[in-house]
């Protein structure tokens, strides 16, 4: 009878056991921590040893702290680094030199200084379409996949990230076809309709339930007898106003003979300081607070799209060698720093970036170093960045007049690849906040980088003290360097027909009718 209970007790402890199996021990892990984004921050300044941050300046101007707008007093230290002489002061001369000297002195200044290195032991990505749907979108047949990019999360099962994404592909055209990866809000085009037989299916399902509910909709349905309530919709939309500069840009790609894949970048790293210690940044961290120089959002965005194009390079109908990347606003920087950084883009389409983007780091106009830094901003960048609107610290006072590198060097780094920036104007809602011409100083001072890597830049000179920015609806896109301004809002997609024309000659695409 004791063996008997013995064994009883043996089997209950083992069936205990293997139903506890699937529940998540947290105690063997690192603890969430659970930062607020003001706690962060001033962790950081703890860590950087800064006591006092300068608060940024207002966008309204009717405030007495708003933002100068006064292109006299815009430029306090107006001389830019040279991109290309290197740190010993060598001139670089050769595209070999820029390549084994100045690119990577330059690379290290922006991962050290501003937007963080992403650490080595990444978790990999494994790709899956949750969704494959053959659709049209307008004329043109597609076939579209939700995509999820999940993160091998086994080192710290705390946190979970799983990358967000919609590819949609013509089918309409020889392939392999380019793909333009863009940062922003993923959903598929057009639902697939069900065939006439699966139709007729559904209505009388929908017809019995109706009845069942209501026995009076017999009568109407008795009196109607073709009347179906599921109406079937159209396939491809052959009365559609065709396609011209005002359609939607995904519109205008596919009418190209381009894909497009909307990223989605929140299911990569939240838009703010709280989810630092979440997302790729935080499962990387184990949920521990950033170091000074460990990345942030901006560069952790731009290695969800590194990830997406990896996807791209195993599908058959994507050209992976045409591959570009796409922005605006916040995610304007993003386009820019991927552009940058990873060198398999082709092409990039940097819509209204403003500072963090192609914007230079040390004009004082409009939007400044200090307005990311104090603000909701700050987590874009690497923690390191902090230092550059310290008033007191244990290392003095800094500004961006401070930075070892600038913008002009970002949009350096993405040469010779074609690279096109583009902003609006303030009177239709991009603001000046934004400092258009700051960002052209940045492209032309850029062009140099360009031309000794063998092509054509804006085709001005590169003095960003003496040339003037462009009338609006003016553009520069005779180079692999392109800048137009056009006359809407806080978009890109009034530039998109002159985008796609462009990006094709650059990259010698032509679409091809199947």
């Amino acid at each position: 009878m004791k063996k008997q209970w013995s064994l009883l007790l043996a089997l209950v402890i083992s069936l205990c056991c293997n139903a506890q199996q699937g529940i998540l021990d947290s105690s063997r892990y690192p603890h969430l921590s659970n930062f607020t984004a003001q706690e962060d921050r001033e962790d950081m300044m703890r860590q950087l040893g800064i006591k006092k941050l300068r608060p940024g300046p207002s966008s309204n101007q009717s405030d007495p702290n708003h933002a100068n707008e006064d292109e006299m007093l815009a430029n306090p230290c107006p001389e830019l680094p040279d991109a290309l002489v290197s740190k010993n002061g060598r001139k670089i001369t050769t595209g070999d030199l820029w390549w084994k000297v100045r690119r990577p002195e330059i690379v290290n200044d922006f991962e050290k200084e501003m937007y963080g290195r992403i650490p080595e032991g990444v978790p990999k990505v494994s790709w899956t379409a949750k969704i494959t749907d053959y659709e049209y979108v307008g004329r043109t047949p597609v076939v579209a996949k939700q995509l999820i990019g999940k993160v091998d999360n086994s080192e710290y099962p705390l946190i979970s990230v799983n990358m967000n994404a919609v590819l949609v592909l013509p089918l309409n055209v020889k392939g392999p076809v380019p793909v333009l990866i863009m940062f922003g809000f993923p959903s598929l085009p057009a639902p697939a309709q069900p065939s006439p037989a699966d139709y007729e299916k559904l209505n009388t399902a929908l017809k019995d339930m109706i009845v069942k509910n209501n026995p009076e909709m017999k009568a109407i349905f008795d009196k109607y007898p073709a009347y179906n309530p599921l109406a079937k919709a159209q396939g491809p939309n052959f009365f559609a106003p065709a396609i011209n500069g005002d359609s939607p840009p995904t519109e205008q790609l596919l009418a190209a003979g381009w894909g497009y894949c909307t990223l989605e970048p929140n299911s990569i790293q939240a838009d703010n300081g709280a989810g630092l210690t979440r997302g790729i940044i935080g499962l990387v961290n184990k949920s521990q607070p950033r170091k000074p120089e460990d990345w942030g959002a901006l560069r952790a965005w731009s290695w969800g799209a590194s990830k997406v194009l990896d996807y791209l390079e195993t599908d058959t109908l994507v050209n992976a060698q045409k591959i570009g990347i796409e922005g605006v606003s916040r995610y304007g920087k993003a386009a820019l720093v991927t552009m940058a950084f990873d060198q398999r883009f082709a092409v990039a389409l940097i819509g209204s970036s403003g500072k963090g983007g192609a914007t230079l780091q040390r004009r004082v106009f409009g939007e400044a170093v200090e307005s990311l830094t104090t603000s909701g901003g700050y987590h874009w960048m690497a923690g390191n960045y902090l230092k550059y609107a310290t008033e007191e610290s244990s290392f003095g006072k800094k500004t961006g007049c401070d930075l070892p590198i600038d913008s002009h060097e970002l949009l350096a780094l993405c040469a010779p690849r074609s690279t096109f920036v583009s902003y609006g104007i303030p009177e239709k809602g991009d603001a000046k906040w934004l400092d258009q011409m700051g960002s052209y100083k940045a492209t032309v001072a850029a062009g140099s980088v360009f031309k000794l890597l063998g092509v054509k830049d804006l085709g001005v000179s590169n003095d960003y003290h003496t040339e003037k920015m462009p009338a609006v609806l003016t553009g520069l896109l005779d180079g692999s360097l392109a800048w137009r301004q056009h006359n809407g809002g806080h978009t890109d997609a009034p530039n998109f027909q002159f985008f796609i024309p462009w990006a094709n000659r650059e990259l010698k695409y032509e679409k091809i009718v199947k």
